[in-house]
């Protein structure tokens, strides 16, 4: 049995303590906080962290189950559905409290006409923000929180209490203005009663460019993230994978 003990560290340590565990193993093989790998070799790492085997997951946004591929089959029940299923994640059929994680990745940018930002168009091809069943009134960045707003507030409805929330998400340049999108996407979802658990940090390996600019006024987005929320719903605190 692991036995946690707390000893002072150091000579300048004062009334500091450090966790020391004892009866561990040495390793290596920790899941880190960023990759220049892709989504499939990531997502897996996440669920090991904070998912336990067995459970419940609704991937609301499946597409065409990228994320699942490195996934072992049978280590999880899996609820796969897309709104090219005639699902959409702002409304789905389980009910209150019954699901144990959510995953979440819709579109990250609002292509009008859905023929704009072609380098994403297998998002939408996956997930269709501004087509068929789209009732999302805004447009362009905003269309894209909308829609993560929409969905985190129907995940939290279906999330049992403590369940654990995954959403990817990318920051994006709109109208020539910064949009931190994930931070936007934490803030609301605090106020929906999500605790912001952990952050994960994906780079590309290609290089991003484009067919022509003047001047470039913005750092161009090569990387995305992963966020972890937990449902808090009653009580209150830490909160422990199961």
């Amino acid at each position: 049995m692991q036995k946690d003990l707390f000893e002072n560290s150091g000579p300048n340590s004062g009334s500091r303590k450090q966790r020391v565990v004892r009866h561990g193993a040495p390793t290596n093989d920790l899941v880190l906080s960023a990759y220049s790998l892709s989504n499939s070799e990531v997502f897996p790492r996440i669920l090991e962290l904070y998912v336990a085997q067995g459970s419940v997951v609704a991937d609301v946004t499946f597409g065409k189950g990228a994320f699942w591929k490195f996934v072992p089959e049978g280590h999880y029940r899996l609820h796969a559905t897309d709104l090219l299923d005639g699902i959409d994640c702002r409304d789905l059929p389980y009910a209150d409290g019954t699901i144990d994680c959510v995953v979440l990745d819709p579109p990250y940018m609002h292509s009008p006409g859905g023929t704009a930002h072609l380098s994403h168009s297998p998002f939408e091809e996956h997930y269709r923000n501004n087509a068929t069943g789209n009732t999302t009134e805004s447009k362009y960045h905003q269309a894209v929180l909308d829609l993560y707003f929409d969905a985190g507030r129907e995940a939290y409805r279906v999330l049992r209490n403590r369940g654990v929330l995954i959403v990817k998400c990318q920051d994006e340049v709109c109208a020539n203005r910064q949009r931190f999108t994930h931070v936007e996407i934490m803030e609301e979802y605090r106020q929906l009663g999500f605790v912001a658990e952990d952050l994960f940090v994906v780079v590309r390996n290609n290089r991003p460019g484009v067919s022509r600019t003047v001047r470039q006024v913005h750092a161009r987005k090569n990387h995305s993230y992963f966020l972890v929320f937990w449902k808090r719903g009653e009580g209150s605190g830490v909160w422990n994978p199961e």
